[in-house]
């Protein structure tokens, strides 16, 4: 049995969560930690994921990999793209014609499109959701930012697919907390008028406002809007730009031309911004910085808002924008809910007060919502597990149209299916009559509301099949699905039928005689159609090429893995059999094995920090199995006569306690001739 699991998948680190034995379980990774940062690091051996590559981060920036989330399904010349440079230690380039990234791994030059390096990290999470649930995982429900176009939902599917994961839905992630909030506040929910809810996620790198209409098992998405450089790296980014400033007049360095110490003084800025939302000052100090260099200086709550004035100026933005597109204002609102992991600073606390002139509400939680609700989601698509019903459907913010080439007759050429502000999951129907294979394409209508960099081009489908010389009425399946990916669902040709249906509103007939009916005329499926789809995912043949790659790469880290488990072992064995021989093992061994053992272990420790530094994994193996072939033996001597000696203390034992059974019996027996009367009594003269 394979456990659902939901990912919120954050550009700085994200959160697992598992629906299990009636739970939704957030799950902790292997330092025990409930979220996971985002990263991906390459080494000369093998790859870094997740944390190994967060405690490497520092001395391996050129080869470690961030803010998945912001480059994945971008092309290769999308500003975007190009404008998280300043944010990735890595060299970020084309791949492919893809967003990528540029490492040294094993030695040599290699390049992986977004798409691969967050199926890798996908990989991590997977194997860390099996550790901690202790079953299979294959079906995943992956939430991410409301502002993810086609290609990049396409990517993310891919991605999954890579670590072999069956991504059933990509939902957005205030979406899924609402999900998740209306889940568990759903007895309280009402019937008939709906409750509305604002969802306010300000997240590591951007901001999202969503209005929430809820009922008793169901809710809508009515309005939402975004700020996609709005978040808790900016803040960052600000108070990192004010120490470099200071530190450059005050210590004549610049920072900012050393990776390394450029990365220390975000990293810095970080938590001195965390400091801030608890206090109103903080210190600002890094030990040799940069050239030997010791910086301290430190910044006030005040400073930090006067900083990040321009930032917090555009805070109102998606708010107003979100009410509007929902056709609401602030006093309709029942609830506003606020999370997110920048949701913390005071400030952005004090400016969404003042724009909703409401209480704000922290019921949710602010870091683990997201993906509670990605679980929940996962769970109503798996036929193993029961759940309570919950519908919801998700608002569409960009308007999509579908063209084709027209035949003699027709006027019409293209179709706004999918308006902006309508609701998905959603299915049209469109009929065309043709007798040859045609093309349907879709795009987004309006390139000039697109963020800068969006590919209008969504997907090309090539419909064939028709049989015959005259044209056949063809309908299509439009379908805007869950994810909110568009296609062509189903393709046919149908053919008018007559049929007969009884009659609405007639008289019922008496008992035997005939129910009224009428003659009508309607559309049934008659041929398949053969849709073939051109799209912005990756092809079969490029899926299964990627899959294999990384299914290479993982059993090089599992060698890696293992290779290194046995070397330690071997140190390990040289350190407990050094220490014990002269102590607990001094009288188990000759004079002869003693020194036969020591002279061994000093030939392969000093081995082992020389050209065994980084040996083949068969080789640790055999000169463990040398040494223990003797020190196994005084091993066992000792562990022998421990067991003898164990065996005595229980022979003791036991014989003292049957003994004072024994004893126990005859005095109950005594006591019981003396109640009995069958006592010796003295002779009396």
């Amino acid at each position: 049995m394979t456990t659902p699991i939901g990912l919120d998948f954050g550009n700085y680190h994200s959160y697992v969560c598992a629906a299990q034995r009636g739970n939704l379980d957030v799950l902790a990774n292997e330092v025990s930690n409930r979220s996971t940062p985002s990263l991906v690091g390459f080494s000369f051996k093998n790859r870094y994921l997740g944390e190994t590559a967060k405690s490497n981060e520092v001395s391996n920036l050129k080869n470690t990999v961030g803010s998945l989330q912001r480059i994945i399904g971008r092309a290769g010349d999308d500003p975007e793209f190009l404008a998280q440079q300043k944010f990735v230690s890595s060299k970020l380039l084309p791949v492919d014609g893809q967003a990528g990234a540029e490492v040294t791994y094993k030695g040599e030059k290699r390049q992986f499109t977004a798409t691969q390096l967050t199926g890798m990290y996908l990989n991590k999470i997977k194997q860390t959701a099996i550790t901690e649930t202790k079953s299979q995982v294959s079906d995943i429900c992956i939430a991410v930012p409301v502002w993810f176009n086609e290609q990049q939902r396409l990517a993310i599917k891919d991605a999954a697919a890579i670590a072999g994961l069956n991504c059933v839905r990509v939902a957005n992630d205030v979406t899924a907390a609402a999900v998740g909030w209306g889940v568990f506040k759903n007895n309280d929910l009402p019937v008939d008028k709906p409750k509305l809810v604002c969802f306010v996620d300000v997240g590591h790198s951007s901001y999202t406002v969503s209005v929430v209409a809820f009922k008793k098992g169901e809710c809508k998405v009515l309005g939402t809007a975004y700020d996609q450089h709005f978040g808790g790296r900016d803040f960052d980014a600000l108070i990192a730009q004010h120490f470099a400033e200071i530190f450059k007049k005050k210590y004549k360095i610049d920072v900012n031309t050393n990776p390394k110490a450029a990365a220390r003084v975000m990293a810095q800025s970080e938590r001195l911004k965390k400091i801030l939302s608890a206090n109103s000052s903080a210190p600002f100090n890094i030990e040799s910085v940069m050239n030997d260099v010791d910086v301290s200086s430190s910044m006030t709550r005040e400073e930090l808002e006067e900083a990040a004035a321009p930032l917090l100026k555009r805070a109102h933005i998606p708010v107003e924008e979100a009410l509007k597109r929902a056709g609401v204002t602030p006093d309709q609102l029942d609830n506003i809910e606020v999370i997110g992991g920048s949701s913390r600073i005071p400030s952005v606390k004090e400016v969404l007060s003042k724009v909703f002139n409401k209480p704000l509400s922290y019921t949710a939680n602010a870091e683990e919502s997201t993906a509670r609700g990605a679980a929940f989601i996962c769970a109503m698509h798996s036929p193993t597990m029961r759940v309570r019903p919950f519908k919801f459907e998700d608002y569409n913010l960009n308007s999509v149209t579908y063209s084709w080439n027209p035949v003699e007759g027709e006027d019409v050429s293209e179709l706004e299916v999918f308006p902006e502000g309508g609701y998905y999951p959603n299915t049209k129907v469109i009929t065309l009559h043709r007798a040859a294979a045609f093309d349907v394409t879709a795009r987004y209508t309006n390139p000039d509301t697109l963020p800068e960099g969006t590919n209008q081009f969504i997907c090309k489908w090539t419909i064939s099949g028709m049989q015959g010389k005259e044209p056949a009425v063809c309908k299509l399946k439009l379908r805007q699905d869950p994810s909110g990916i568009f296609t062509i669902e189903d393709a046919y040709v149908a053919e008018e039928v007559e049929v007969e249906e009884p009659i609405e509103g007639a008289e019922p007939a008496e008992e035997g005689g005939e129910i009224p009916t009428q003659t009508v005329k309607k559309w049934v499926k008659k041929t398949d159609l053969k849709i073939e789809a051109q799209g912005l995912g990756l092809s079969q043949k490029q899926l299964q090429e990627q899959i294999e790659l990384e299914n290479s790469m993982i059993m090089e880290d599992k060698l890696v893995a293992d290779t290194e488990d046995r070397k330690n072992a071997l140190e390990e064995y040289i350190y407990e059999m050094r220490g014990k021989l002269e102590d607990i093992y001094a009288d188990f061994a000759s004079d002869a094995e003693k020194a036969n053992l020591r002279e061994k272990m000093e030939k392969i420790e000093d081995w082992l920090y020389g050209a065994g530094e980084d040996a083949k994994k068969a080789l640790y193996i055999a000169k463990y199995e040398e040494l223990a072939s003797i020190g196994n033996l005084i091993k066992g001597r000792y562990n022998a006569k421990q067991e003898e000696e164990r065996q005595a203390k229980v022979a003791k034992k036991e014989a003292a306690n049957q003994a004072k059974l024994a004893e126990m019996m005859a005095a109950k027996r005594k006591e019981k001739k003396d109640a009995d009367g069958d006592v010796e009594v003295p002779d009396v003269e």
